[in-house]
C-alpha cells in the first residue's frame, strides 16, 4: 500500500513501523512546507498524522478509510525539523475504530494531537 502513496511520498514521509492498530511515521519539514509565518504548514502536520492514522487502521488488512479526523495544534513545527507520528488504537467496534495520532518533534516535544475515526468498507485485503 505505501508504496502506492503518492501523497506521503511527496511529503518525504517515511513510515517506520506497523502492527495491529498501530503506525509510526516521520517527516522533515522542508522550505517547502513553510506556510506564511515561516513555520511549519499545518496542513502538512496533518498530513503526517493522517498517514500514521491510515496504516495503523489499514493493518488488519480490510481496508480502512477516514470518516472523520480532526487536529489541535500545540505548538509550531519549525523548518528543519524530523517530525514523528505515532498512531494507536483505542477502540474497534464493529466495522469503526477511533485512532490517536500524536506528533512530536524527533527531541519528544509535542506538536499536534490527532484523532480519526475509521470506517471499513470492503471485508478484502488490500491488492498487491
Amino acid at each position: 500500500m505505501f508504496e502506492r502513496d503518492r501523497a506521503a511520498a511527496g511529503a518525504g514521509i517515511v513510515l517506520d513501523e506497523v502492527s495491529g492498530g498501530r503506525a509510526v511515521a516521520r517527516m522533515k519539514v522542508t522550505e517547502e512546507m513553510a506556510n506564511a509565518h515561516g513555520i511549519g504548514h499545518g496542513g502538512y502536520v496533518f498530513l503526517l498524522a493522517d498517514v500514521a492514522f491510515s496504516y495503523a487502521c489499514n493493518s488488519y488488512g480490510p481496508i480502512a478509510l477516514a470518516q472523520g479526523a480532526q487536529i489541535t495544534f500545540l505548538a509550531p513545527a519549525q523548518l528543519g525539523d524530523e517530525l514523528v507520528a505515532e498512531a494507536a488504537e483505542r477502540t474497534l467496534a464493529g466495522r469503526q475504530g477511533v485512532y490517536d495520532v500524536t506528533v512530536r518533534t524527533a527531541a519528544g516535544a509535542v506538536v499536534a494531537e490527532f484523532r480519526g475515526q475509521s470506517v471499513l468498507v470492503a471485508g478484502v485485503p488490500h491488492s498487491s
